[in-house]
């Protein structure tokens, strides 16, 4: 029993690039981190060696051949990564998903172990860039230079409305700030007051705070609750 050299740089090659999955996950402060990364990289590395190593060295006699398949046990990697993966996925209360693009690096950290494991360093190493400049530098650029749909982002406003008459004029008000109403939920209150709830279209240049001190100065309108998605 030894280990050989091209193991240990089949795994250090991993940690490295799965590191930087997970340093990239780590600034943005996401669940994912360095630690997970490191471990998903390593492990998924490792395993691909140990599956491709016992199909063409398992021992065999002339009464007994055994055939394996060896890409058997990367195969369940990618399926059982995917449990990791949904305990990142989160459903806030305002009925939006997020952890989407952590549940993939989950997954792709998982790739790149096998990847390496598998003796590719380049393609890997590929991967890895391609990785990164997909989830920082593109979306910069679309932000910057693309279509203004893609510029924009959604917030969510609560408030409550005096009189049921002013709903609309408020509605009125909020559009003329170059605010685009999504959808509305209205609840009736005691007193004449009604509980307003809005996702609302903005750019990503405009500053939550601005907006809030835009949408307080509306007349009939208090009780504002502004959270950005």
């Amino acid at each position: 029993m030894e280990l050989h050299p091209d193991i240990l740089i089949k795994l250090l090659i991993s940690a490295m690039l799965g590191s930087i999955i997970g340093l990239e996950r780590e600034l943005k402060r996401k669940p994912l981190g360095l630690k997970t990364c490191l471990v998903i990289s390593i492990m998924s590395c490792l395993l691909t060696i140990v599956s491709i190593s016992s199909a063409y060295n398992f021992p065999s006699s002339d009464f007994l051949n055994i055939t394996m398949d060896p890409l058997r046990l990367p195969a369940q990697i990618v399926s059982g990564i995917g449990f990791v993966g949904a305990g990142v996925i989160l459903r806030r209360g305002n009925d939006t998903i997020a952890g989407l693009t952590t549940a993939a690096m989950i997954w792709g950290a998982s790739g790149i172990g096998i990847i390496v494991g598998a003796g590719f360093y380049l393609e890997a190493l590929a991967g890895v860039g391609l990785l990164i400049i997909s989830v920082e530098l593109i979306p910069y650029l679309i932000s910057k230079l693309g279509p203004k749909r893609l510029k924009e982002r959604d917030i969510i406003l609560k408030m409550i409305v005096n009189g049921i008459e002013n709903i609309n004029t408020v509605i009125d008000q909020i559009n003329a700030q170059e605010i685009t109403v999504k959808n509305i939920k209205i609840k009736g209150l005691s007193n004449d007051e009604h509980f307003v709830q809005m996702k609302l279209l903005v750019f990503n240049k405009r500053r939550t705070t601005e907006i809030y001190y835009d949408i307080e100065q509306i007349d009939n309108v208090r009780g504002i609750e502004i959270e950005s998605i």
